[in-house]
Protein backbone atom coordinates (compact mmCIF):
# COMPACT_ATOMS: atom_id res chain seq x y z
CA UNK A 1 0.00 0.00 0.00
CA UNK A 2 1.27 3.51 -0.72
CA UNK A 3 0.60 6.35 1.09
CA UNK A 4 -0.32 9.60 -0.64
CA UNK A 5 -0.99 12.76 1.13
CA UNK A 6 -2.40 16.34 -0.85
CA UNK A 7 -0.52 19.29 0.91
CA UNK A 8 -0.96 23.10 0.50
CA UNK A 9 1.77 25.01 0.34
CA UNK A 10 2.43 27.47 3.39
CA UNK A 11 3.86 30.75 1.75
CA UNK A 12 4.24 31.97 5.37
CA UNK A 13 5.10 28.31 7.79
CA UNK A 14 7.24 26.72 5.10
CA UNK A 15 9.57 29.73 4.12
CA UNK A 16 12.31 30.02 6.34
CA UNK A 17 14.89 31.52 3.73
CA UNK A 18 18.01 29.64 2.05
CA UNK A 19 20.68 29.38 4.73
CA UNK A 20 21.42 26.57 7.36
CA UNK A 21 19.42 28.45 9.99
CA UNK A 22 16.11 26.97 8.19
CA UNK A 23 16.61 23.51 9.60
CA UNK A 24 15.99 25.17 13.23
CA UNK A 25 12.56 26.38 12.03
CA UNK A 26 9.30 24.04 12.11
CA UNK A 27 8.01 23.91 8.45
CA UNK A 28 5.02 22.23 7.88
CA UNK A 29 5.55 20.14 4.64
CA UNK A 30 9.16 18.96 6.09
CA UNK A 31 7.88 18.35 9.57
CA UNK A 32 5.73 16.02 7.45
CA UNK A 33 8.19 13.93 5.72
CA UNK A 34 10.29 13.33 8.62
CA UNK A 35 7.97 11.44 10.93
CA UNK A 36 9.26 7.81 12.18
CA UNK A 37 6.70 5.89 11.71
CA UNK A 38 4.35 7.69 8.85
CA UNK A 39 6.50 7.14 5.49
CA UNK A 40 4.81 9.39 2.89
CA UNK A 41 5.43 8.25 -0.77
CA UNK A 42 3.85 10.66 -2.29
CA UNK A 43 3.14 14.17 -1.36
CA UNK A 44 1.23 16.54 -3.96
CA UNK A 45 1.81 19.74 -3.23
CA UNK A 46 -0.16 22.32 -4.35
CA UNK A 47 1.06 26.27 -4.84
CA UNK A 48 0.74 29.69 -6.47
CA UNK A 49 2.64 31.21 -9.38
CA UNK A 50 4.41 33.40 -7.53
CA UNK A 51 5.51 30.72 -4.71
CA UNK A 52 7.85 28.43 -7.61
CA UNK A 53 11.02 29.37 -6.22
CA UNK A 54 9.71 28.00 -2.85
CA UNK A 55 8.45 25.25 -4.18
CA UNK A 56 11.89 24.07 -5.68
CA UNK A 57 12.96 24.79 -2.16
CA UNK A 58 10.93 23.02 -0.08
CA UNK A 59 11.31 20.06 -2.68
CA UNK A 60 15.11 20.14 -2.07
CA UNK A 61 14.62 20.09 1.45
CA UNK A 62 12.27 16.84 1.59
CA UNK A 63 14.76 14.81 -0.38
CA UNK A 64 17.43 15.85 2.07
CA UNK A 65 15.28 14.00 5.26
CA UNK A 66 13.26 11.52 3.30
CA UNK A 67 14.35 10.52 -0.16
CA UNK A 68 12.02 7.68 -0.75
CA UNK A 69 9.21 10.82 -1.05
CA UNK A 70 7.94 11.48 -4.62
CA UNK A 71 7.06 15.03 -4.41
CA UNK A 72 4.56 16.70 -7.40
CA UNK A 73 3.16 20.00 -8.23
CA UNK A 74 0.45 20.78 -9.00
CA UNK A 75 -0.66 24.71 -9.07
CA UNK A 76 -4.40 25.94 -8.29
CA UNK A 77 -4.61 29.36 -8.39
CA UNK A 78 -7.04 31.42 -6.29
CA UNK A 79 -8.01 35.07 -6.62
CA UNK A 80 -8.91 34.91 -3.22
CA UNK A 81 -8.13 32.12 -1.03
CA UNK A 82 -10.65 33.62 1.48
CA UNK A 83 -13.55 33.70 -0.81
CA UNK A 84 -15.49 30.24 0.09
CA UNK A 85 -17.10 29.64 -2.86
CA UNK A 86 -14.42 30.16 -4.77
CA UNK A 87 -12.14 27.94 -3.23
CA UNK A 88 -14.25 25.17 -2.46
CA UNK A 89 -15.40 24.64 -6.27
CA UNK A 90 -11.18 24.59 -7.68
CA UNK A 91 -10.91 22.29 -4.69
CA UNK A 92 -13.48 20.11 -5.32
CA UNK A 93 -12.96 20.14 -9.33
CA UNK A 94 -9.29 19.26 -8.91
CA UNK A 95 -10.12 16.32 -6.46
CA UNK A 96 -12.70 15.21 -9.74
CA UNK A 97 -9.02 14.77 -11.79
CA UNK A 98 -7.25 12.64 -9.71
CA UNK A 99 -7.23 8.69 -10.24
CA UNK A 100 -7.87 7.50 -6.39
CA UNK A 101 -7.04 3.57 -6.00
CA UNK A 102 -8.59 1.52 -3.11
CA UNK A 103 -5.04 0.12 -2.73
CA UNK A 104 -3.77 3.30 -1.42
CA UNK A 105 -3.87 5.21 1.89
CA UNK A 106 -4.57 9.14 1.25
CA UNK A 107 -4.18 11.67 3.74
CA UNK A 108 -5.04 15.47 2.92
CA UNK A 109 -2.52 17.75 5.24
CA UNK A 110 -5.03 20.70 6.78
CA UNK A 111 -2.27 22.30 8.55
CA UNK A 112 -1.53 24.93 6.01
CA UNK A 113 -4.00 27.36 3.98
CA UNK A 114 -6.31 30.00 4.91
CA UNK A 115 -9.35 28.91 7.57
CA UNK A 116 -11.24 28.83 4.50
CA UNK A 117 -9.14 26.38 2.85
CA UNK A 118 -8.86 24.00 6.00
CA UNK A 119 -12.61 24.44 5.96
CA UNK A 120 -13.07 23.26 2.36
CA UNK A 121 -10.67 20.29 2.87
CA UNK A 122 -12.56 19.37 5.54
CA UNK A 123 -15.91 19.41 3.57
CA UNK A 124 -14.93 17.31 1.00
CA UNK A 125 -13.21 15.17 2.94
CA UNK A 126 -16.20 14.28 4.99
CA UNK A 127 -18.23 14.42 1.87
CA UNK A 128 -16.08 11.40 0.91
CA UNK A 129 -15.42 13.40 -2.86
CA UNK A 130 -11.82 12.86 -1.20
CA UNK A 131 -11.38 9.18 0.12
CA UNK A 132 -9.08 9.40 2.90
CA UNK A 133 -8.20 11.28 6.21
CA UNK A 134 -6.96 14.44 7.30
CA UNK A 135 -3.95 14.99 8.79
CA UNK A 136 -2.76 17.51 10.97
CA UNK A 137 1.26 18.47 11.56
CA UNK A 138 2.60 20.81 14.70
CA UNK A 139 5.83 21.97 15.86
CA UNK A 140 7.22 19.69 19.11
CA UNK A 141 9.60 20.84 22.17
CA UNK A 142 12.84 21.51 22.56
CA UNK A 143 15.49 19.71 20.04
CA UNK A 144 11.98 17.99 19.18
CA UNK A 145 10.52 21.24 17.39
CA UNK A 146 11.90 20.73 14.32
CA UNK A 147 10.67 17.57 13.54
CA UNK A 148 7.05 18.31 15.65
CA UNK A 149 4.21 15.63 15.66
CA UNK A 150 1.09 14.43 13.58
CA UNK A 151 -1.89 13.53 14.62
CA UNK A 152 -5.06 12.11 12.23
CA UNK A 153 -8.47 13.12 12.12
CA UNK A 154 -10.62 10.17 10.21
CA UNK A 155 -14.13 11.15 9.29
CA UNK A 156 -14.32 8.33 7.10
CA UNK A 157 -17.29 6.11 9.32
CA UNK A 158 -17.65 3.58 7.09
CA UNK A 159 -14.90 2.29 4.67
CA UNK A 160 -14.95 3.71 0.95
CA UNK A 161 -15.21 1.40 -1.90
CA UNK A 162 -17.28 3.01 -4.57
CA UNK A 163 -15.46 5.97 -5.46
CA UNK A 164 -15.90 5.88 -9.60
CA UNK A 165 -19.59 5.79 -7.91
CA UNK A 166 -19.65 9.46 -6.59
CA UNK A 167 -17.54 10.97 -9.88
CA UNK A 168 -20.81 9.61 -11.48
CA UNK A 169 -22.87 11.01 -9.03
CA UNK A 170 -21.16 14.06 -9.69
CA UNK A 171 -22.25 13.68 -13.66
CA UNK A 172 -25.46 13.15 -12.89
CA UNK A 173 -26.00 16.06 -10.94
CA UNK A 174 -24.50 18.64 -13.81
CA UNK A 175 -26.74 17.03 -16.01
CA UNK A 176 -29.99 17.50 -14.03
CA UNK A 177 -28.32 21.07 -13.75
CA UNK A 178 -28.26 21.69 -17.05
CA UNK A 179 -31.41 20.56 -17.38
CA UNK A 180 -33.27 22.87 -14.68
CA UNK A 181 -34.28 19.86 -12.48
CA UNK A 182 -36.48 18.48 -15.41
CA UNK A 183 -37.02 15.07 -16.07
CA UNK A 184 -36.86 14.71 -19.63
CA UNK A 185 -37.67 11.31 -21.39
CA UNK A 186 -36.38 11.66 -24.76
CA UNK A 187 -33.04 9.91 -24.87
CA UNK A 188 -31.62 11.51 -28.16
CA UNK A 189 -32.24 14.61 -26.03
CA UNK A 190 -30.97 13.42 -22.88
CA UNK A 191 -27.77 11.66 -24.30
CA UNK A 192 -26.98 14.99 -25.94
CA UNK A 193 -27.11 16.87 -22.24
CA UNK A 194 -24.66 13.98 -20.90
CA UNK A 195 -22.17 15.09 -23.06
CA UNK A 196 -22.82 18.74 -23.00
CA UNK A 197 -22.11 18.43 -19.39
CA UNK A 198 -18.99 16.89 -19.45
CA UNK A 199 -17.88 19.50 -22.00
CA UNK A 200 -19.09 22.46 -20.51
CA UNK A 201 -16.60 21.32 -17.41
CA UNK A 202 -13.77 19.95 -18.59
CA UNK A 203 -13.53 22.86 -22.13
CA UNK A 204 -13.02 25.75 -22.83
CA UNK A 205 -13.43 25.68 -26.43
CA UNK A 206 -16.66 27.42 -28.07
CA UNK A 207 -19.87 25.63 -28.24
CA UNK A 208 -22.17 25.92 -30.64
CA UNK A 209 -26.29 25.65 -30.03
CA UNK A 210 -28.42 25.44 -33.30
CA UNK A 211 -32.01 24.73 -33.61
CA UNK A 212 -35.24 26.38 -34.18
CA UNK A 213 -36.23 29.89 -32.59
CA UNK A 214 -37.76 29.20 -28.65
CA UNK A 215 -35.94 25.39 -28.72
CA UNK A 216 -34.20 25.95 -25.16
CA UNK A 217 -30.47 27.47 -26.64
CA UNK A 218 -30.51 30.92 -24.28
CA UNK A 219 -31.75 29.35 -21.02
CA UNK A 220 -29.36 26.42 -21.53
CA UNK A 221 -26.31 28.93 -22.13
CA UNK A 222 -26.92 30.47 -19.06
CA UNK A 223 -27.34 27.03 -17.49
CA UNK A 224 -23.68 26.38 -18.77
CA UNK A 225 -22.52 28.98 -17.15
CA UNK A 226 -23.90 28.60 -14.15
CA UNK A 227 -22.69 25.30 -14.06
CA UNK A 228 -18.88 26.81 -14.91
CA UNK A 229 -19.16 29.35 -12.38
CA UNK A 230 -20.57 26.73 -9.58
CA UNK A 231 -17.28 24.34 -10.74
CA UNK A 232 -14.95 27.80 -10.12
CA UNK A 233 -14.15 27.76 -14.16
CA UNK A 234 -15.75 31.90 -14.46
CA UNK A 235 -15.58 34.68 -12.31
CA UNK A 236 -17.22 36.80 -14.72
CA UNK A 237 -20.72 38.05 -16.00
CA UNK A 238 -22.93 36.39 -18.13
CA UNK A 239 -23.30 38.78 -21.16
CA UNK A 240 -26.36 38.01 -23.68
CA UNK A 241 -25.96 39.47 -27.26
CA UNK A 242 -28.62 39.26 -30.00
CA UNK A 243 -27.12 39.49 -33.17
CA UNK A 244 -29.96 40.43 -34.93
CA UNK A 245 -30.33 43.72 -33.56
CA UNK A 246 -26.82 44.63 -33.96
CA UNK A 247 -27.00 46.53 -37.60
CA UNK A 248 -24.69 48.39 -39.29
CA UNK A 249 -21.60 50.40 -37.83
CA UNK A 250 -23.15 50.63 -34.34
CA UNK A 251 -22.15 46.39 -34.44
CA UNK A 252 -18.94 47.16 -34.01
CA UNK A 253 -19.21 49.45 -31.58
CA UNK A 254 -21.38 47.14 -29.24
CA UNK A 255 -19.72 44.33 -29.78
CA UNK A 256 -15.67 45.99 -29.69
CA UNK A 257 -16.30 49.20 -28.08
CA UNK A 258 -15.48 52.67 -29.10
CA UNK A 259 -12.94 55.38 -28.45
CA UNK A 260 -14.11 58.80 -27.38
CA UNK A 261 -14.32 60.87 -30.99
CA UNK A 262 -14.09 57.39 -32.59
CA UNK A 263 -17.15 59.05 -34.72
CA UNK A 264 -20.06 61.54 -34.74
CA UNK A 265 -21.52 61.02 -31.61
CA UNK A 266 -18.84 59.06 -29.28
CA UNK A 267 -18.62 61.43 -26.62
CA UNK A 268 -17.57 58.76 -24.67
CA UNK A 269 -15.34 56.00 -24.91
CA UNK A 270 -17.35 52.42 -24.35
CA UNK A 271 -16.28 49.17 -23.49
CA UNK A 272 -18.64 47.01 -25.58
CA UNK A 273 -19.86 43.46 -24.95
CA UNK A 274 -16.29 41.46 -25.16
CA UNK A 275 -14.78 43.44 -23.17
CA UNK A 276 -17.91 43.45 -20.28
CA UNK A 277 -17.52 39.34 -20.76
CA UNK A 278 -14.01 39.19 -19.89
CA UNK A 279 -13.52 36.61 -17.30
CA UNK A 280 -16.57 35.20 -17.95
CA UNK A 281 -19.32 34.30 -21.21
CA UNK A 282 -20.23 35.70 -24.21
CA UNK A 283 -23.05 34.31 -25.36
CA UNK A 284 -23.91 35.22 -29.01
CA UNK A 285 -27.61 34.45 -30.17
CA UNK A 286 -28.28 34.35 -33.92
CA UNK A 287 -24.25 34.79 -34.99
CA UNK A 288 -25.32 33.80 -38.46
CA UNK A 289 -26.57 37.64 -38.80
CA UNK A 290 -23.15 39.54 -37.69
CA UNK A 291 -21.87 41.09 -41.05
CA UNK A 292 -18.55 39.66 -42.39
CA UNK A 293 -16.39 42.64 -41.26
CA UNK A 294 -17.43 41.69 -37.61
CA UNK A 295 -16.87 37.81 -38.26
CA UNK A 296 -13.23 38.75 -38.87
CA UNK A 297 -12.65 40.73 -36.05
CA UNK A 298 -14.99 38.56 -33.75
CA UNK A 299 -12.22 35.18 -34.84
CA UNK A 300 -8.99 37.46 -34.46
CA UNK A 301 -10.53 37.63 -30.63
CA UNK A 302 -11.11 34.23 -30.22
CA UNK A 303 -8.13 33.05 -31.09
CA UNK A 304 -5.76 36.16 -29.17
CA UNK A 305 -7.96 37.14 -26.50
CA UNK A 306 -7.36 41.23 -27.73
CA UNK A 307 -9.25 43.55 -30.12
CA UNK A 308 -8.85 46.72 -31.05
CA UNK A 309 -11.88 49.45 -29.87
CA UNK A 310 -13.72 51.39 -32.74
CA UNK A 311 -11.18 54.79 -33.45
CA UNK A 312 -8.64 53.20 -30.90
CA UNK A 313 -4.77 51.60 -31.75
CA UNK A 314 -4.89 50.84 -28.00
CA UNK A 315 -5.21 47.07 -27.83
CA UNK A 316 -7.86 45.53 -25.10
CA UNK A 317 -7.77 42.27 -23.57
CA UNK A 318 -10.69 39.83 -23.08
CA UNK A 319 -10.48 36.34 -21.81
CA UNK A 320 -13.86 34.99 -22.51
CA UNK A 321 -15.90 32.07 -23.49
CA UNK A 322 -17.74 31.94 -26.25
CA UNK A 323 -21.33 30.40 -26.25
CA UNK A 324 -22.89 30.85 -29.90
CA UNK A 325 -26.64 30.48 -31.01
CA UNK A 326 -27.98 30.37 -34.36
CA UNK A 327 -31.29 29.08 -36.10
CA UNK A 328 -29.43 28.78 -39.25
CA UNK A 329 -27.17 26.12 -41.26
CA UNK A 330 -24.08 28.11 -40.91
CA UNK A 331 -22.24 25.49 -43.13
CA UNK A 332 -25.03 26.51 -46.05
CA UNK A 333 -24.29 30.26 -45.36
CA UNK A 334 -20.71 29.48 -45.55
CA UNK A 335 -21.20 27.99 -49.02
CA UNK A 336 -22.87 31.24 -50.26
CA UNK A 337 -20.24 33.26 -48.35
CA UNK A 338 -22.45 34.96 -45.96
CA UNK A 339 -20.54 33.65 -43.22
CA UNK A 340 -16.81 33.01 -43.00
CA UNK A 341 -15.93 29.31 -43.07
CA UNK A 342 -12.67 29.82 -41.07
CA UNK A 343 -14.84 31.66 -38.34
CA UNK A 344 -17.29 28.52 -38.45
CA UNK A 345 -14.24 26.32 -38.33
CA UNK A 346 -13.58 27.85 -34.83
CA UNK A 347 -17.35 27.67 -33.38
CA UNK A 348 -17.90 24.40 -34.72
CA UNK A 349 -15.83 22.32 -32.20
CA UNK A 350 -19.01 21.29 -29.63
CA UNK A 351 -21.92 21.76 -31.91
CA UNK A 352 -25.32 21.04 -30.40
CA UNK A 353 -28.66 20.51 -31.72
CA UNK A 354 -31.57 21.32 -29.83
CA UNK A 355 -34.90 19.36 -31.50
CA UNK A 356 -38.24 21.42 -31.43
CA UNK A 357 -40.86 20.75 -28.54
CA UNK A 358 -43.11 18.88 -31.69
CA UNK A 359 -40.27 16.65 -31.51
CA UNK A 360 -40.11 15.79 -28.50
CA UNK A 361 -42.78 14.79 -27.86
CA UNK A 362 -42.38 12.77 -24.39
CA UNK A 363 -40.64 15.59 -22.77
CA UNK A 364 -43.71 17.80 -22.98
CA UNK A 365 -45.71 17.05 -20.34
CA UNK A 366 -42.82 17.32 -17.65
CA UNK A 367 -42.26 20.91 -19.41
CA UNK A 368 -45.84 21.76 -18.53
CA UNK A 369 -45.13 20.47 -15.27
CA UNK A 370 -42.30 22.64 -14.91
CA UNK A 371 -44.21 25.36 -16.29
CA UNK A 372 -46.68 25.02 -13.61
CA UNK A 373 -43.93 24.79 -11.18
CA UNK A 374 -42.39 28.25 -12.40
CA UNK A 375 -45.34 30.24 -12.41
CA UNK A 376 -45.70 29.49 -8.81
CA UNK A 377 -42.63 30.49 -7.68
CA UNK A 378 -43.19 33.54 -9.13
CA UNK A 379 -47.01 34.37 -8.63
CA UNK A 380 -47.41 32.67 -5.13
CA UNK A 381 -50.37 30.91 -6.80
CA UNK A 382 -50.71 27.26 -7.07
CA UNK A 383 -51.29 26.08 -10.90
CA UNK A 384 -53.22 22.52 -11.59
CA UNK A 385 -55.80 21.06 -13.56
CA UNK A 386 -58.92 19.67 -13.06
CA UNK A 387 -58.90 15.97 -14.71
CA UNK A 388 -61.19 16.64 -17.89
CA UNK A 389 -59.11 19.76 -18.68
CA UNK A 390 -55.21 17.99 -18.43
CA UNK A 391 -56.84 14.80 -20.52
CA UNK A 392 -57.61 17.83 -22.99
CA UNK A 393 -54.54 19.81 -22.65
CA UNK A 394 -52.12 16.79 -22.96
CA UNK A 395 -54.09 15.43 -25.73
CA UNK A 396 -54.27 18.98 -27.44
CA UNK A 397 -49.97 19.10 -26.68
CA UNK A 398 -48.67 16.01 -27.57
CA UNK A 399 -50.72 15.66 -31.08
CA UNK A 400 -48.96 15.42 -34.06
CA UNK A 401 -51.23 18.16 -35.63
CA UNK A 402 -49.88 20.87 -33.01
CA UNK A 403 -46.94 22.72 -33.99
CA UNK A 404 -45.60 24.57 -31.41
CA UNK A 405 -44.35 27.23 -33.81
CA UNK A 406 -42.51 28.84 -31.60
CA UNK A 407 -41.84 26.16 -28.98
CA UNK A 408 -41.40 26.87 -25.71
CA UNK A 409 -42.08 30.88 -25.66
CA UNK A 410 -45.70 28.77 -27.11
CA UNK A 411 -45.62 26.83 -24.23
CA UNK A 412 -44.68 29.37 -21.30
CA UNK A 413 -47.28 31.64 -22.81
CA UNK A 414 -49.90 29.28 -23.22
CA UNK A 415 -49.10 27.77 -19.68
CA UNK A 416 -49.20 31.00 -18.07
CA UNK A 417 -52.41 32.33 -19.73
CA UNK A 418 -54.16 29.69 -18.28
CA UNK A 419 -52.61 29.82 -15.00
CA UNK A 420 -53.73 33.65 -14.91
CA UNK A 421 -57.33 33.22 -15.65
CA UNK A 422 -57.80 30.05 -13.42
CA UNK A 423 -56.83 32.79 -10.41
CA UNK A 424 -56.79 30.45 -7.09
CA UNK A 425 -58.63 27.57 -8.94
CA UNK A 426 -57.93 24.82 -11.33
CA UNK A 427 -57.89 24.87 -14.55
CA UNK A 428 -60.97 23.79 -16.25
CA UNK A 429 -61.29 22.74 -19.49
CA UNK A 430 -63.38 26.03 -20.78
CA UNK A 431 -59.51 27.78 -19.98
CA UNK A 432 -57.95 24.80 -22.16
CA UNK A 433 -60.53 25.08 -24.96
CA UNK A 434 -60.58 28.65 -25.48
CA UNK A 435 -56.72 28.64 -24.88
CA UNK A 436 -56.46 25.84 -27.79
CA UNK A 437 -58.20 27.81 -30.08
CA UNK A 438 -56.15 31.03 -28.74
CA UNK A 439 -53.22 29.09 -30.21
CA UNK A 440 -54.82 27.46 -33.37
CA UNK A 441 -55.73 31.41 -34.27
CA UNK A 442 -52.54 32.68 -33.49
CA UNK A 443 -50.42 30.24 -35.87
CA UNK A 444 -52.96 30.51 -38.38
CA UNK A 445 -52.95 34.52 -38.26
CA UNK A 446 -48.78 33.69 -38.64
CA UNK A 447 -48.83 31.57 -41.96
CA UNK A 448 -48.72 28.08 -39.97
CA UNK A 449 -51.76 25.80 -40.14
CA UNK A 450 -52.05 23.00 -38.05
CA UNK A 451 -51.32 20.72 -40.85
CA UNK A 452 -52.05 17.01 -40.55
CA UNK A 453 -49.02 14.90 -40.49
CA UNK A 454 -49.51 11.31 -42.18
CA UNK A 455 -48.05 8.91 -40.36
CA UNK A 456 -46.50 6.11 -42.61
CA UNK A 457 -47.96 3.05 -41.55
CA UNK A 458 -45.04 0.77 -43.09
CA UNK A 459 -43.32 1.73 -40.39
CA UNK A 460 -45.52 -0.28 -38.12
CA UNK A 461 -46.59 -3.45 -40.41
CA UNK A 462 -45.08 -5.37 -42.98
CA UNK A 463 -45.24 -4.45 -46.58
CA UNK A 464 -47.23 -7.72 -47.71
CA UNK A 465 -50.22 -6.81 -45.09
CA UNK A 466 -50.41 -3.16 -45.95
CA UNK A 467 -50.50 -4.44 -49.48
CA UNK A 468 -54.13 -6.12 -48.63
CA UNK A 469 -55.29 -3.24 -46.77
CA UNK A 470 -58.37 -1.25 -47.92
CA UNK A 471 -57.51 2.21 -48.26
CA UNK A 472 -60.53 2.86 -45.58
CA UNK A 473 -58.75 0.27 -43.85
CA UNK A 474 -55.64 2.24 -43.58
CA UNK A 475 -56.98 5.24 -42.65
CA UNK A 476 -58.60 3.85 -39.93
CA UNK A 477 -55.48 2.26 -38.64
CA UNK A 478 -53.67 5.62 -38.94
CA UNK A 479 -56.09 7.53 -36.69
CA UNK A 480 -55.66 4.71 -34.30
CA UNK A 481 -51.78 4.63 -34.16
CA UNK A 482 -52.27 8.88 -33.98
CA UNK A 483 -54.29 8.32 -31.33
CA UNK A 484 -52.20 6.22 -29.50
CA UNK A 485 -48.89 8.29 -29.57
CA UNK A 486 -50.51 11.21 -28.39
CA UNK A 487 -50.94 9.65 -24.82
CA UNK A 488 -49.38 8.05 -22.35
CA UNK A 489 -51.06 5.32 -21.49
CA UNK A 490 -53.27 2.46 -23.39
CA UNK A 491 -56.21 3.32 -20.87
CA UNK A 492 -56.05 7.16 -22.04
CA UNK A 493 -56.03 6.68 -25.26
CA UNK A 494 -59.32 3.82 -25.28
CA UNK A 495 -61.09 6.28 -23.21
CA UNK A 496 -60.52 9.01 -25.80
CA UNK A 497 -61.12 6.24 -28.51
CA UNK A 498 -64.18 5.28 -27.43
CA UNK A 499 -65.88 8.34 -25.45
CA UNK A 500 -69.05 7.83 -26.17
CA UNK A 501 -69.91 4.36 -27.10
CA UNK A 502 -68.38 3.38 -23.85
CA UNK A 503 -71.31 5.43 -22.09
CA UNK A 504 -74.04 3.14 -23.35
CA UNK A 505 -72.38 -0.18 -22.01
CA UNK A 506 -73.18 -1.23 -18.35
CA UNK A 507 -69.38 -2.20 -18.49
CA UNK A 508 -66.39 -1.87 -20.45
CA UNK A 509 -62.98 -2.67 -20.92
CA UNK A 510 -61.94 -0.11 -23.53
CA UNK A 511 -58.30 -1.06 -23.03
CA UNK A 512 -58.88 -4.56 -24.26
CA UNK A 513 -60.90 -3.07 -26.90
CA UNK A 514 -58.14 -1.44 -28.09
CA UNK A 515 -55.35 -4.06 -27.36
CA UNK A 516 -57.54 -6.32 -29.93
CA UNK A 517 -57.92 -3.95 -32.83
CA UNK A 518 -54.32 -3.67 -32.59
CA UNK A 519 -53.62 -7.56 -32.78
CA UNK A 520 -55.65 -7.73 -36.31
CA UNK A 521 -52.15 -6.12 -37.46
CA UNK A 522 -49.88 -7.86 -35.37
CA UNK A 523 -49.11 -4.82 -33.16
CA UNK A 524 -49.08 -4.08 -29.75
CA UNK A 525 -48.98 -0.94 -27.26
CA UNK A 526 -45.17 -1.12 -26.67
CA UNK A 527 -44.52 -1.30 -30.28
CA UNK A 528 -46.93 1.55 -31.36
CA UNK A 529 -45.01 3.71 -28.15
CA UNK A 530 -41.38 2.65 -29.31
CA UNK A 531 -41.15 3.55 -32.79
Amino acid sequence: MKTVCYSLLGTQLDYAGKSENRWHKWRPNISLCMQDDLLINELVLIYQEQDRALVKQVCEDIRTVSPDTHVTFQKIPFADPWDFEEVYAKLHQFLSTQQFSETNDYFINVTTGTHVVQICWFLLTESRHFPGRLIQVSPGKNDERTKGSYQLIDLNLEKYDQIAARFKADALEGEDFLKDGIQTQNAQFNAMIRQLETVAIRSTAPILLTGPTGAGKSQLAKRIYALKKQRGHVQGQFINVNCATLRGDQAMSALFGHAKGAFTGAQQSRDGFLKAADGGILFLDEIGELGLDEQAMLLHAIEEKSFYPVGSDTIRQSRFLLIAGTNKDLSQAAEQRQFRDDLLARINIWTYHLPSLSERIEDIEPNIRYECKKYTEHHGTPVRFNAEAWEKYDEFARSPNTPWVHNFRDLNASIYRMATLAGHQRIRLDIVQQEIKRLQESWRHQGHQTQHKQTDLSDFIEDSLLEEMDLFDQGQLRFVIERCQAHPTAASASRNLFQFSRLKKSSSNDTARLKNYLAKYNLSWQKIKRI
